[in-house]
């Protein structure tokens, strides 16, 4: 490059740099960050309120609702939640009614056509009337709230500092009043990322397709539950399955569904399926290790001789955190005002989803029910293949408004399993997508129809109030019939000392489209009435006990029975996490409330050291072997900071990386291991079977691979990657160097944005421990690139049973959702540690944590 031409090129961008940065400092003056910072103290005018509402903020800005009336408690709700997050709220309001393009341009185009398709706004609509009067009328207290809020700052600039810089590409924004199909909406959004196995039917079809893939080595991909040597939530003297026969009926192969599978066509629309899901953003959390840790401890087993119940749910991790907390409280506890609780909800929703009132506590982690089928449906036209007849398919259209560009009009058809998927991505050639499958009468082109349970009005907002209110293990069951989606294993114990376990949810019962798989496990057959759901499994069959034995109950998505039949899914977290919560407890004597925090903070990878000892086995060259000896006398623990262990995880987790990467090789990348539970059950399998398929590198023909050589590669190539990483010298290695976790803004936070504004909203570079499949589960991806932290406890808690306000909580940032607000990410350090904050509950103990006041008055009352 001629010398004049680089030294312009460097002007311009230093020019430009300069101009970036007066810009920067004008827009994100200290009066302009400010400005939607909340009015905290003194006292406010909120229209609709009946009477005085006090707010209470402690020293992280949570608050404590007192009020007289449930609606003013919930109206306060609502403009609190307002105050601190309004722009995470629209934007989920946004996200959940496929409108996000409106907000943030083109870019959010493909998440909304795939939204749109599943109609998830429309299901809350029908949704709303038919939820209980009162479950009505809190959500309307909630929106009168929001939209008081709304009406007070008068503009969206002056609400979030977000709406600001999105002016600059979206300059004539208004925000729309709050409605109570807003808060319904986000319930779904809840549902589908925490729904069961769906990603996994979809690959073992797309591996199947073309005969590509051996169906017994795709089976070897989903090994059976290991139950000899990780225990399920309940033990057969627990409770035994009344309906295993009814949910997991087998049939005799269809040879139509055989066909399309193998057909060449069924490929396109097998992955424009998969694109469509992964279209949409992770709200709560994407992948198989997804989950969470919730156990409850019986007072005999205790050191206060009342139970301890924690939760720590695993999600997506961002800023600001997905949960808020919030403490509500009738004055005066009546029929008609009912609620003193407290726990972490999610912003745009009244009530609290998880945590305690004055007499229950209760924990969730994913059941993970199967609640999806894909139907392959043959499609003619504007018909559908039905029990040998064309029938017309529902069609509907919609427009998409996008800022800055122009509307978009897109077409929904739906079967009678529910909407077609694989629409929702644009097809680039239909040509050559028809197929004559055998058993069909007429040549037809396939689409794939997702059934879903979260697709049916359902009554979760009911269960939300209900449980709020419950104070016997009777009542907190019936509140959980009402949990239609997603299904979750509940936890429960409360002050009388009883402790408990309910599953519920909205079960499908199927059959089977294949001979002696489990229902679900393969897409289904659209045009034969056999295969469509059968009704759902009645509440009390569903799995719960009530004081076990045992004395205490542990979820963290393992099995939920050892039905000898498969009973609500296969896809179960291999249970790794549950073990040694369980082996914690056992160890423990008398169980602490210090102990249950502990026990959330514990970085033991109780697989590393099975795997380990195969690998010190495996004969390396010097340089190689000084990294191998890290893994002698090592217990898999992972600690993010100095010493030996924490050089060991550095070094087991490059090895593992690496090993499912030379094993798996022939995989496509989107659907490549990450790591999780099940591929350390799979591994485990395979390392008995040195000669197994799945060994042999495809890419060195002329020449198969046993595990030997996959194992010694997998040594070398983790210690090269290590030496160029963390040095040459392996005493040296951490593992939070490599495991490291980037707290993003889900608008803000996009890379195509100015480093000098993502930094403003994003926090980053924070070490962690622990990993998959760990209690302390901060869990990364072996399938992308790097080790960084993709989920991990969103929040943690630990209840106090014989005290209340000893309980313990944090949250994964803080409070608010404004940049720079003091309470923005001021939970982070304490959520590092597993530092958990004290939890005032009681009057006295809100008083003593109080630091700031505010009074929220009706309009031109004395106060006001």
């Amino acid at each position: 490059m001629p010398r004049k031409k680089l030294v312009r090129r460097v002007g311009l961008s230093a020019l430009a740099f300069v101009l970036v940065a007066v810009v920067a400092l004008s827009i994100f003056a200290i009066s302009t960050v400010r400005q939607p910072f909340p009015q905290t103290g003194g006292t406010l005018d909120v229209e609709g309120l009946s009477g005085q509402v006090q707010v209470s903020r402690d020293a992280r800005g949570i608050p404590t609702i007192y009020a007289d009336t449930a609606t003013d408690l919930f109206r306060a709700q609502g403009y609190v939640s307002a105050q601190d997050r309004f722009f995470e709220m629209d934007l989920r309001r946004h996200i959940t009614a496929g409108r996000l393009s409106e907000l943030v341009g083109a870019s959010g185009l493909q998440t909304d056509r795939v939204i749109r398709t599943m109609g998830w706004r429309r299901v809350a609509e029908a949704e709303l009337p038919r939820l209980a009067p009162e479950t009505r009328q809190y959500l309307q207290a909630y929106a009168d709230g929001v939209n008081a809020y709304i009406r007070a700052e008068g503009s969206a600039a002056s609400m979030s500092l977000e709406y600001r810089l999105l002016a600059t590409r979206n300059p004539d924004y208004r925000v729309e009043p709050w409605s109570p199909v807003d808060s319904l909406a986000w319930l779904k959004a809840m549902a589908w990322d925490l729904r069961g196995d769906y990603d996994d039917e979809l690959t073992r079809a797309r591996l199947s397709r073309g005969g590509r893939t051996p169906v017994s080595q795709i089976n070897l991909l989903y090994p059976p539950y290991p139950y000899e040597r990780n225990l399920p939530i309940l033990s057969s003297d627990d409770w035994k399955p009344r309906s295993a026969d009814a949910t997991s009926q087998a049939a005799a192969p269809v040879p139509a569904v055989a066909s399309a599978l193998r057909a060449p066509t069924t490929q396109s629309a097998l992955d424009r399926t998969a694109s469509a899901i992964d279209a949409i953003p992770a709200t709560f959390g994407k992948g198989e290790d997804i989950g969470s840790n919730s156990w409850v401890v019986s007072g005999s087993r205790t050191t206060t001789g009342k139970p301890l119940l924690a939760n720590d749910p695993h999600l997506s991790l961002a800023i600001p955190s997905i949960w808020s907390q919030v403490n509500l409280q009738c004055r005066t506890l009546s029929t008609s005002c009912p609620f003193q609780v407290s726990g972490f909800s999610f912003s745009g929703l009244p009530g609290v989803v998880i945590g305690h009132n004055q007499k229950v506590a209760w924990g969730f982690t994913n059941l993970g029910p199967d609640v999806t089928d894909f139907y392959l449906e043959q499609v003619t036209g504007d018909t559908y293949l039905r029990d040998g007849r064309q029938v017309p398919l529902q069609s509907r259209t919609e427009t998409i408004k996008v800022a800055g560009g122009a509307d978009v009009p897109i077409t929904v058809r739906s079967t009678v399993h529910g909407p077609i998927l694989s629409d929702a991505v644009p097809s680039v050639e239909e040509a050559g997508d028809r197929v004559v499958v055998r058993g069909a009468p007429q040549s037809s082109s396939f689409a794939v129809s997702l059934a879903w349970t979260a697709l049916t009005p359902g009554t979760t907002a009911d269960a939300i109030f209900a449980m709020d209110r419950a104070t016997s293990w009777q009542e907190f069951r019936s509140a959980a019939e009402l949990f239609a989606v997603p299904s979750q294993n509940l936890v429960y114990a409360d002050t009388d000392g009883h402790i408990g376990y309910q599953a519920p949810g909205v079960i499908p019962v199927r059959r089977s489209a294949t001979s002696g798989a489990p229902p679900g496990y393969w897409p289904s057959p659209g045009w034969d009435s056999q295969w469509d759901w059968r009704g759902t499994v009645p509440f009390d069959e569903m799995p719960y006990a009530y004081d076990p034995p045992e004395g205490y109950i542990v979820t963290a998505n393992q099995a939920v029975t050892a039905a000898d039949e498969p009973f609500l899914t296969t896809e179960w977290d291999a249970g790794f996490r549950a073990q040694r919560i369980r082996e914690l407890i056992n160890g423990a004597g008398k169980v602490s409330p210090q102990k249950m925090s502990d026990i959330q903070g514990d970085v033991r990878n109780t697989f590393a050291p099975m795997l380990s000892e195969r690998l010190l086995q495996v004969q390396v060259d010097d340089f190689t072997a000084q990294a191998q000896l890290l893994l002698r006398d090592w217990d898999g623990s992972q600690p993010s900071g100095t010493g030996r262990d924490s050089a060991s995880a550095a070094y087991y987790n490059a090895v593992w990386k690496h090993l499912l990467e030379y094993t798996f090789d022939e995989l496509p990348n989107d659907i490549a291991p990450n790591g999780g539970s099940r591929w350390m059950v799979v591994m485990e399998q395979l390392l008995k079977d040195p000669d197994n398929d799945w060994w042999d590198d495809r890419t060195t023909p002329g020449v198969v691979e046993g595990s030997g050589e996959i194992l010694k590669r997998a040594l070398v190539e983790a210690r090269l990657d290590l030496a160029r990483e963390l040095g040459k010298v392996p005493a040296t290695w951490r593992w939070g160097r490599l495991h490291q976790l980037e707290l993003t803004h889900q608008v803000m936070g996009d890379p195509s944005l100015p480093e000098v504004v993502r930094s403003i909203f994003d926090r980053g570079g924070i070490e962690l421990g622990g990993g998959s499949s760990i209690v302390n589960a901060n869990g990364w991806d072996a399938a992308e690139p790097g080790y960084a932290v993709t989920s991990g406890p969103s929040m943690r808690m630990v209840v106090d049973l014989s005290d209340l306000d000893a309980s313990r909580w944090v949250n994964s940032t803080g409070q608010s959702g404004h940049a720079y607000n003091a309470h923005y990410a001021d939970q982070i350090d304490a959520w590092v540690a597993n530092e958990p904050f004290p939890w005032p509950f009681s009057r006295q103990a809100v008083s003593d944590a109080s630091d700031v006041e505010l009074t929220l008055t009706p309009p031109g009352s004395p106060a006001g």
